[in-house]
């Protein structure tokens, strides 16, 4: 079974004029690393609310099919429910760190869930270590950088221990080093078995990692699959998606009948590929 499943699920929001998600059909299992991304106003955000259980217990609107998660029918469960399932880090960091300092906020979450006092605090050293910010341990979240608020909320968020975490655009409002340093605390959590969801516009950081890439737009999954067969789909040109660069390139040499042996996703791979073909 599915980790995540949507069932021909449309959601519109009260008061607005379009429906925000259109019959959406699609799985996510244990174990990947998923990429959604689309233009502005595409349905990314909602997509991700209806998997922690936000929508429809907290934004309220006219809904149509089902969305389950590990089992539970979000619209027969609360959103407290889903907390050690379905770990949402919001786009800004700062809406959802609530405490005074780190340590606090990391223990927060499973010390309101009745977690052991001994837990709370092997899950806290192990999020320190895990998320490289011992020196942030006694800073007020507000003290703080974006990159640096970004990794204790995801810290906090898996204090809970959630079968997958799902990032709303992580590094929307981070210099690229941190975006990228963000990035690779997330893939490497699924390397080591943690399911992902990220809402995502940097494809050259994020599509060498995902196992998935899904495309949105108005509402509506347009392309999903494997990264170097849905990024070199025309859609993604079409709706303004920024693929990689060097999986433009490979589309325009293509384009011209140059042909290569793969789809690179990373200048590294272009490179690699340009001298196969010339030696061969």
């Amino acid at each position: 079974m599915p980790l995540v499943e949507f069932q021909d699920f449309s959601f519109k929001y009260y008061g607005a004029d379009s429906l925000a998600l259109k019959k959406v059909t699609l799985a996510i299992d244990e174990g990947e690393y998923v990429v959604i991304t689309g233009p502005s106003g595409c349905g990314k955000t909602t997509l991700c609310r209806a998997i922690n259980g936000l929508i429809p217990q907290f934004h309220r609107g006219y809904i149509a099919g089902n969305v389950v998660v590990n089992g539970m029918n979000t619209r027969e469960h609360e959103v407290a429910e889903f907390a050690t399932t379905a770990g949402l880090v919001f786009q800004q960091p700062e809406n959802q760190l609530v405490t005074l300092n780190v340590e606090k906020e990391i223990a927060f979450g499973p010390e309101n869930l009745g977690v052991e006092p001994a837990e709370v605090r092997r899950r806290v050293e192990e999020l320190i270590d895990l998320l490289d910010i011992e020196h942030l341990r006694d800073k007020h979240p507000h003290e703080m950088s974006g990159g640096e608020q970004q990794r204790v909320a995801i810290a906090a968020t898996l204090a809970l221990k959630p079968k997958i975490l799902i990032a709303d655009e992580p590094t929307s409002n981070l210099d690229p080093k941190s975006a990228e340093t963000i990035l690779e605390i997330i893939s490497s959590l699924n390397r080591r078995g943690m399911t992902v969801a990220i809402v995502e516009h940097r494809l050259d950081l994020v599509a060498k990692d995902a196992s998935r890439i899904i495309v949105m737009d108005q509402g509506s999954v347009v392309a999903d699959g494997r990264p170097r067969e849905v990024l070199v789909d025309d859609i993604c040109e079409e709706i303004g998606v920024g693929i990689p660069k060097a999986t433009l390139i490979y589309k325009r040499l293509a384009a011209k009948k140059v042909r290569l042996s793969g789809v690179p996703l990373s200048g590294d791979e272009l490179a690699s590929l340009v001298k196969e073909s010339g030696s061969t």
